[in-house]
């Protein structure tokens, strides 16, 4: 069974006199990776907090269950609350706590489970994210990339339904970031859960969602399927999926209408529309993702109500995906992952869980890819640059 839908209808958040955004609308599907992007100021961290009823919004509903959050009674909160896992932008560990009383929190906080079970869930969990053996250190002893893994084994101690990342790139290097990418579309696959990720990373926002969503200007500028988003013609979302300097979005948030005129211009020359890029697939082993073939689903159905050039390029890129589907493993991979992947996982790797993630100690630097065009000969067998341990084995820290 999917994870929850979310439907917010109408949503106004402001702070005195300062308006964040106003009727916000939206509906997250059950069970699908959502990202919401827009530019620094616009309140998509607000938009989580009030999803989550930290903070109180003056109109609007969001409804979980047939609850509306906004209006229902603190009870009733405290345990629509338990739906939830939150990733924090830096983590929010206690520095206080190792990482094995951190992640155990929510457990003793909100459970009447005992230590032994507890035990069980927190090595279930860090073993999902790769933190095994490294129960004992302390977030001042670990790496950024550790702590965001520590923050979102905590974050699903508690099985939520809906999932929300607040920036969980946020302080990564790209490598790194290609690797959690790839790790939250193994843990939607595993949970088919509901996914919200508020993100500024483009690469995020075209391979990882499958709905996007854009705030600009204190409202909605869109939300819909991952295809529609990438092949739209509205200037803001063009401008910023595309990663853009011409457009209505200058270093203030706004141009003036000359200057955005003239830039847009310069749009206009370009011709048709950028290719949409693949979807991160999940890794070999884990169950396939049921999200795709639901939200699919839904591209298919309101396909007639699109411009023809964006019925094309979706039209191409489906077809495109679908040639990648019959070739080898490997090439496929290749193609669609940030890393490569070895034709067959070895004996002792699991098949029915999510990848470990696994960091060099602190200190020592991780061995350097070849980045040659004729790499050595290679008698293990292994794609080139993949992992060293078998199937989607990630390492960041």
């Amino acid at each position: 069974m999917p994870g929850v839908e979310v439907r917010v209808e109408g949503l106004t958040k402001s702070f005195g006199r300062a308006n964040i955004w106003s009727d916000v609308t939206l509906t997250l599907p059950p069970g699908e990776v959502s990202v919401l992007l827009g530019p620094s100021g616009t309140g998509k961290s607000v938009f989580l907090k009030s999803l989550i009823g930290l903070l109180k919004p003056e109109k609007g509903s969001i409804v979980i269950h047939d609850t509306d959050l906004v209006r229902c009674s603190e009870n009733r909160l405290y345990e629509i609350r338990k739906l939830f896992g939150v990733l924090f932008q830096d983590g929010a560990l206690f520095g206080s706590m190792n990482l094995y009383d951190n992640i155990a929190f929510p457990l003793r906080e909100h459970t009447k489970k005992s230590e032994s079970e507890i035990r069980d869930i927190v090595a279930e969990k860090m073993d999902m994210v790769g933190l095994k053996g490294d129960e004992k250190k302390l977030p001042g002893e670990i790496s950024g990339g550790m702590r965001k893994r520590a923050g979102l084994a905590r974050a699903l101690v508690l099985d939520p339904e809906i999932i929300l990342f607040d920036e969980p790139d946020s302080g990564l290097d790209p490598v790194r970031t290609a690797y959690l990418n790839q790790l939250i579309i193994d843990l939607n696959a595993q949970t088919d859960a509901t996914f919200l990720i508020v993100t500024h990373d483009i690469n995020t926002a075209q391979t990882v969602p499958d709905n996007i969503g854009m705030l600009y200007r204190k409202h909605l500028a869109m939300f819909g399927p991952r295809e529609v988003l990438l092949t739209s013609e509205d200037p803001v979302v063009a401008q910023f999926l595309n990663g853009r300097r011409q457009g209505p979005i200058g270093m203030s948030e706004e141009k003036d209408t000359a200057q955005a005129a003239r830039e847009m211009a310069e749009v206009d020359e370009l011709s048709g529309l950028p290719p949409i890029k693949p979807q991160l697939d999940a890794t070999a082993g884990l169950p396939e993702r049921k999200a795709v073939a639901r939200r699919q689903k839904r591209v298919a159905e309101m396909m007639h109500t699109l411009p023809p050039a964006a019925q094309e390029a979706i039209r191409r890129s489906q077809a495109e995906s679908g040639q990648a589907a019959q070739q080898p493993a490997r090439q496929q991979a290749a193609g669609a992952a940030p890393y490569g992947r070895p034709d067959a996982p070895p004996a002792d790797a699991p098949t029915q869980s999510i990848p470990r993630v696994q960091d060099a100690p602190l200190g020592q630097p991780t061995p350097p890819q070849n980045l040659q065009h004729n790499p050595p000969q290679n008698p293990t067998g292994r794609a080139p640059g993949g992992p060293s341990s078998g199937p989607g084995r990630h390492r960041f820290r």
